[in-house]
């Protein structure tokens, strides 16, 4: 497979020595290939993974899939955990996985409106109906109360059916900011309002790379080789030309659209889902200390997360800030 000139060089600067046959290893998402992969089939399509020394395997998640347990049970090498929710519960139940990159810089969640019903986050307080799933209530909604005053009441349980908030004008309805609001542009006939709840200051990381402490201490080159090569497929995705992943995404889910993919591609860009933070000087996937502590401390202060978690436990930062997609966007953005 052809390399861009760009993530050739950077490719080949993940480790100093690569094995003459190449390492299969396999990563197992969460849910169905699509867009808000993309970096990780841009890797393999392109052949960065393979210029470090890997055979990369990814395993698609969905709904009757749980690669995290495959995980656990060394079915697969690597996860994608959708924040740092999980990776936080796993320590405390003694499970010694441990997050070593962040291929999202923001959750992206977002809570959708009808067109000028509410002018910030803080004022969808005020709508008597918001449609939020169990999982967000127990989490993202719980932060919601703590911090700006939502009330148990407004929440409506979602059912991933936008019928219910299409019809009515007075509510809100959860979404994640690359899907949701184009079946709502498409179903509703109207472009609704986007309120990112990262922006208003729910500040995990998400599409974390997870693995187990066994793999770090056992293959850490292979932890690198994945870590770094799959920043640059992001980059490489984002920035260049993102045709070789979508080929590889369409192969594996036919159902996912081109017109869908572009929406979803663009949103991750505008809103800086992938790159933006930390990742402007640290490089795409970065991790800082302050940011999950800061996240923890919230998730704490809402009764999400227990006090007294060793979040040493929780992640590592030996791989995640290298920059070694730093080199490809630049030449890829012409700067």
């Amino acid at each position: 497979m052809t390399l861009k000139p760009a993530a050739l060089a950077a490719s080949f600067a993940l480790t100093a020595t690569s094995a003459v046959a190449l390492e299969a290893v396999s990563f197992g998402t969460n849910w169905v290939p699509q867009a808000e992969h993309g970096g990780y089939y841009q890797a393999v399509a392109d052949g960065t993974y393979e210029a470090c020394g890997l055979d990369v395997t990814i395993v698609p998640g969905g709904p009757q899939v749980n690669n995290r347990a495959l995980l656990m049970a060394g079915k697969v090498d690597f996860h994608m955990a959708g924040n740092l929710l999980l990776p936080f519960s796993a320590v405390e139940q003694g499970i010694p996985i441990k997050v070593v990159a962040a291929h999202f810089q923001k959750e992206p969640q977002v809570i959708l409106t009808h067109p000028g019903k509410v002018g910030s986050f803080e004022e969808l307080k005020t709508l008597p109906k918001l449609f939020i799933g169990d999982n967000g209530y127990q989490s993202y909604y719980q932060w919601m109360i703590t911090e700006f005053g939502f009330t148990a009441e407004q929440r409506v349980p979602y059912t991933f059916n936008p019928a219910p908030f299409i019809a009515d004008p007075e509510s809100g309805q959860q979404g994640y900011v690359t899907s949701e609001p184009f079946a709502i542009e498409r179903e509703g006939g109207f472009k609704p309002d986007i309120f990112v709840i990262a922006d208003a200051g729910f500040n995990t990381y998400a599409t974390l790379v997870e693995t187990m402490q066994a793999t770090i201490d056992e293959k850490p080159e292979v932890v690198k080789c994945f870590v770094e090569g799959s920043a640059i497929g992001w980059a490489n995705y984002l920035y260049g030309d993102p045709t070789p992943g979508n080929a590889l995404i369409q192969e594996q889910n036919p159902e996912m659209s081109s017109e869908q993919i572009a929406y979803s591609i663009e949103m991750m860009k505008e809103f800086g889902i992938v790159d933006s933070g930390d990742s402007l000087e640290l490089g795409i996937g970065a991790m800082t200390d302050a940011t999950i502590t800061s996240f923890y401390d919230k998730m704490v202060d809402s009764g999400v997360i227990a006090e007294g978690l060793d979040l040493s436990q929780v992640y590592t930062l030996d791989f995640a800030n290298t920059g070694a997609a730093l080199p490809v966007k630049k030449t890829l953005l012409g700067e």
